[in-house]
């Protein structure tokens, strides 16, 4: 009978953890590498977008005037716009740069999930 052990994520370069599929319990998907100091500022600042969404939901509820809630929405998009660009610069640096490194077959599987990613989110 196979055992499930939890493995401790090897430690890469500059505080960065390996997140491949070799190194965790193999509970989905994980980022090659996450630089510790970009994660704690996605983090701080979904903290703060979770905020302003509260925020907004208040606003609503009071009737506040329909332009300031508009206002506040376009804050939040481009509070997770700023979450995404720093999500897609690590993406290109460890997990894209890693497999576009390995075999053709990595390679073009990641040309694909780019060209994807860009269409999916360009609009």
């Amino acid at each position: 009978m196979a055992t499930k052990t939890s493995r401790v994520p090897l430690q890469l370069a500059h505080g960065v953890s390996c997140g491949c599929g070799a190194h965790n319990n193999g509970e989905g998907r994980k980022a090659v590498g996450v630089d510790a100091e970009i994660k704690d500022r996605n983090l701080k600042r979904l903290r703060r977008i979770e905020g302003q969404v509260r925020g907004l939901q208040k606003m609503v509820e009071e009737d506040r005037y329909c332009a300031d809630i508009l206002t506040q929405i376009s804050s939040v998009h481009e509070a997770l716009r700023a979450v995404g660009r720093e999500l897609m610069r690590n993406h290109l640096k460890y997990c894209a740069t890693s497999a576009i490194r390995g075999s053709d077959s990595d390679a073009e599987a990641m040309y694909d999930e780019l060209v994807e990613m860009m269409y999916k989110h360009s609009r």
